[in-house]
């Protein structure tokens, strides 16, 4: 994507609206993980050294255009301070005459953060009035909330209309990682996709197919894929309207020389949500009372197996319910592999990210992704509007 970024302008003195993904889960008014916020560091703080007027946008959960308390934005400020180690002013609405006079009252260098942009029910069905007033706040777009760029909404892409826009450091980096993996792989190229339904995955699956040399399937939607071969499944998940899809990408695979490969072994259970007469059977044992939540040991090592010896590996979704510590072993296994290997790993956001951070090896992987919904989408090959709409270089 041949965009520009805040590199490529100048920023000093001009009010800058950027566009961040804030969007950072809440316990009783508190953040619980700040992760969202520190990857924009970089942008912020290359914008206050270089003397720009920071005004700071984001969304938080889903308001549906009503002014929710909950859902406010404070304590997103009251920790940007701390990390910035300097104050952040927060408005307590996006747009209209007091937002305005906080917007004349900054200094170069200053930052202010509006209210949460989905207070605004013209936020996500892309007003151009909203879009407009957004706008007039500011000199320059900057967008760098790569977790909504796949959302056509007036603060990720109608503002894009009206003022100069560019990508922030953290959107330049996405594309810049994702763009390579997708366009110029490093050989042998693993992808692995989980997740609980096919339906979800098929563009993924059907892209990784093209590029990748070796494709892992696990988690929930490989059930359909060794039901379509004849396997009784069980209780196992399954999307019965998918099993000659499931067929086709197996033909697909194979007619295209990559390799495709399946669950040799599952963890089966009564319950997944607790492991009642939890077993490992083989997929052509799964009995009819119970319903696979991993996959087996065997598996996990042929899975690690390929990913240590892969130069670029692309994770997206879980390869069971790695929630309960019972069935997490095989998403944990997999996480080892993608630590350990020497090759360059990306997580594509989402589920990926939450599981490596649950098995604290977070800091051992290349890129993690901060969009899952928008490198899914990304690495479907899809366009998001939030990119599209920025000028190119």
């Amino acid at each position: 994507m041949n965009k520009k970024s805040i590199r490529d302008i100048d920023v000093k003195g001009k009010k800058v609206f950027v566009r961040v993904d804030f969007n950072v889960p809440l316990e009783n008014g508190a953040i619980t993980d700040d992760t969202r916020i520190r990857e924009t560091l970089p942008t912020i703080k290359f914008l206050i050294e270089k003397g720009a007027k920071i005004i700071l946008a984001s969304h938080l959960g889903r308001p549906n255009g009503q002014f929710v308390e909950e859902l406010r934005l404070t304590p997103a400020a009251a920790r940007l301070s701390e990390l910035l180690g300097k104050p952040v002013a927060k408005a307590d609405e996006a747009i209209g005459a007091a937002v305005e006079a906080k917007v004349a009252a900054l200094n170069e260098g200053d930052v202010l953060l509006l209210e949460n942009v989905r207070f605004y029910a013209g936020e996500e069905k892309n007003d151009p009035e909203l879009a407009k007033a957004f706008a007039a706040l500011a000199d320059i777009f900057v967008n760098d909330a790569f977790g909504a760029a796949h959302r056509a909404h007036a603060s990720t892409e109608g503002i894009a209309h009206f003022l100069p826009a560019v990508s922030g450091l953290l959107m330049e980096k996405e594309l810049d990682v994702l763009g390579k993996a997708l366009n110029n792989p490093e050989r042998p190229f693993t992808a692995i996709v989980g997740g609980s339904k096919v339906k979800d995955k098929i563009d993924v699956i059907n892209k990784m197919i093209e590029i990748a040399d070796n494709i892992l399937i696990g988690g929930g939607l490989s059930y359909t894929f060794l039901k379509a071969q004849g396997n009784e499944i069980g209780l196992s998940l399954c999307d019965n309207s998918k099993l000659d899809l499931t067929l086709e990408f197996i033909e697909k695979a194979k007619k295209l020389g990559k390799k495709l490969y399946l669950p040799v072994d599952i963890v089966v259970s009564e319950d997944f949500k607790a492991a009642v007469n939890a077993e490992i059977v083989a997929v052509d044992g799964i009995p009819s009372n119970k319903e696979g939540v991993d996959i087996g040991p065997k598996t996990r090592e042929i899975y690690a197996e390929v990913i240590k010896n892969s130069n670029l590996i692309v994770w997206n979704g879980p390869m069971g319910v790695f929630e309960v510590d019972d069935f997490a072993n095989g998403t944990r296994a997999v996480a080892q592999a993608c630590a350990e290997t020497a090759g360059y790993t990306v997580i594509g956001g989402g589920d990926s990210a939450a599981a490596v951070e649950k098995f604290n090896l977070a800091d051992k992987m290349d890129h993690i992704s901060t969009g899952g919904g928008a490198s899914l989408e990304f690495m479907e090959g899809k366009a998001l509007p939030g990119v599209v709409a920025l000028n190119d270089k």
